[in-house]
Protein backbone atom coordinates (compact mmCIF):
# COMPACT_ATOMS: atom_id res chain seq x y z
CA UNK A 1 0.00 0.00 0.00
CA UNK A 2 0.89 3.55 -0.36
CA UNK A 3 0.06 7.31 0.47
CA UNK A 4 -2.95 7.83 -1.97
CA UNK A 5 -3.39 11.33 -1.13
CA UNK A 6 -3.40 12.98 -4.15
CA UNK A 7 -6.59 10.69 -5.34
CA UNK A 8 -10.09 11.66 -4.59
CA UNK A 9 -13.16 9.29 -4.38
CA UNK A 10 -16.64 11.38 -5.36
CA UNK A 11 -20.05 10.63 -4.43
CA UNK A 12 -22.81 11.49 -6.48
CA UNK A 13 -26.72 10.43 -6.15
CA UNK A 14 -28.91 10.28 -9.56
CA UNK A 15 -32.40 10.04 -10.02
CA UNK A 16 -32.15 7.38 -12.70
CA UNK A 17 -30.27 4.94 -14.81
CA UNK A 18 -29.75 6.56 -17.89
CA UNK A 19 -28.32 10.02 -15.74
CA UNK A 20 -26.14 7.22 -13.97
CA UNK A 21 -24.79 5.56 -16.99
CA UNK A 22 -24.76 9.03 -19.19
CA UNK A 23 -22.53 10.75 -16.14
CA UNK A 24 -20.34 8.08 -15.65
CA UNK A 25 -19.81 7.16 -19.42
CA UNK A 26 -18.95 11.16 -20.33
CA UNK A 27 -16.63 11.52 -17.08
CA UNK A 28 -14.71 8.30 -18.04
CA UNK A 29 -14.09 9.18 -21.90
CA UNK A 30 -13.09 12.47 -20.75
CA UNK A 31 -10.14 10.70 -18.47
CA UNK A 32 -11.81 13.24 -15.80
CA UNK A 33 -12.43 9.55 -13.90
CA UNK A 34 -11.02 6.51 -14.24
CA UNK A 35 -13.62 4.47 -12.88
CA UNK A 36 -17.43 4.92 -12.03
CA UNK A 37 -19.04 2.43 -10.21
CA UNK A 38 -22.97 2.89 -10.43
CA UNK A 39 -24.59 1.66 -7.01
CA UNK A 40 -28.60 0.56 -7.43
CA UNK A 41 -31.31 1.41 -5.44
CA UNK A 42 -29.86 3.70 -2.78
CA UNK A 43 -33.23 4.80 -0.21
CA UNK A 44 -32.49 8.51 0.32
CA UNK A 45 -34.62 10.08 3.09
CA UNK A 46 -33.71 13.78 2.79
CA UNK A 47 -35.26 17.90 3.05
CA UNK A 48 -36.40 19.50 -0.05
CA UNK A 49 -37.81 22.75 0.22
CA UNK A 50 -39.24 22.31 3.53
CA UNK A 51 -40.55 18.48 3.18
CA UNK A 52 -39.26 15.35 4.08
CA UNK A 53 -38.81 13.26 0.41
CA UNK A 54 -37.91 10.22 0.46
CA UNK A 55 -36.47 8.36 -3.11
CA UNK A 56 -35.12 5.27 -4.57
CA UNK A 57 -31.86 6.77 -6.14
CA UNK A 58 -28.19 5.46 -7.54
CA UNK A 59 -25.02 6.25 -5.65
CA UNK A 60 -22.02 6.61 -7.99
CA UNK A 61 -18.44 6.06 -6.76
CA UNK A 62 -16.34 8.22 -8.62
CA UNK A 63 -12.62 7.45 -8.63
CA UNK A 64 -10.51 10.41 -9.73
CA UNK A 65 -7.49 12.72 -8.39
CA UNK A 66 -7.21 15.87 -6.31
CA UNK A 67 -5.81 17.63 -9.49
CA UNK A 68 -9.47 16.99 -11.94
CA UNK A 69 -11.62 17.62 -8.90
CA UNK A 70 -12.44 21.19 -10.13
CA UNK A 71 -13.35 19.46 -13.61
CA UNK A 72 -15.23 16.54 -12.54
CA UNK A 73 -17.71 19.14 -10.52
CA UNK A 74 -18.03 21.43 -13.30
CA UNK A 75 -18.98 18.24 -16.16
CA UNK A 76 -21.42 16.66 -13.10
CA UNK A 77 -23.08 19.82 -12.85
CA UNK A 78 -23.51 20.34 -16.72
CA UNK A 79 -24.38 16.68 -16.90
CA UNK A 80 -26.87 16.09 -13.99
CA UNK A 81 -30.61 15.99 -13.91
CA UNK A 82 -30.80 17.48 -9.98
CA UNK A 83 -31.13 21.55 -9.50
CA UNK A 84 -28.50 20.67 -6.48
CA UNK A 85 -26.39 17.46 -6.87
CA UNK A 86 -24.91 15.82 -4.11
CA UNK A 87 -21.21 16.23 -5.03
CA UNK A 88 -18.87 15.13 -2.10
CA UNK A 89 -15.03 13.59 -2.29
CA UNK A 90 -13.18 11.88 0.08
CA UNK A 91 -9.21 11.81 0.55
CA UNK A 92 -7.83 8.58 -0.14
CA UNK A 93 -5.61 7.91 2.44
CA UNK A 94 -3.87 4.43 1.63
CA UNK A 95 -4.36 2.91 -1.96
CA UNK A 96 -2.26 -0.40 -3.67
CA UNK A 97 0.55 0.52 -5.74
CA UNK A 98 -1.11 -1.31 -8.84
CA UNK A 99 -4.04 0.15 -8.31
CA UNK A 100 -3.01 3.83 -8.17
CA UNK A 101 -0.54 3.26 -11.12
CA UNK A 102 -3.74 2.19 -13.44
CA UNK A 103 -5.67 5.19 -11.73
CA UNK A 104 -3.33 7.52 -12.78
CA UNK A 105 -2.24 6.54 -16.27
CA UNK A 106 -6.19 6.33 -16.85
CA UNK A 107 -6.65 10.03 -16.00
CA UNK A 108 -5.92 12.81 -18.33
CA UNK A 109 -3.32 14.73 -16.13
Amino acid sequence: MENGDKYRLVFVTVGSEENALGLSRALVEERLAACCTILPKASSIYRWQEKIEESIEMQLLIKTSANLLNRVEQRIRQLHAYDTPEIMAVEINEISRDYAQWLQSSLAE
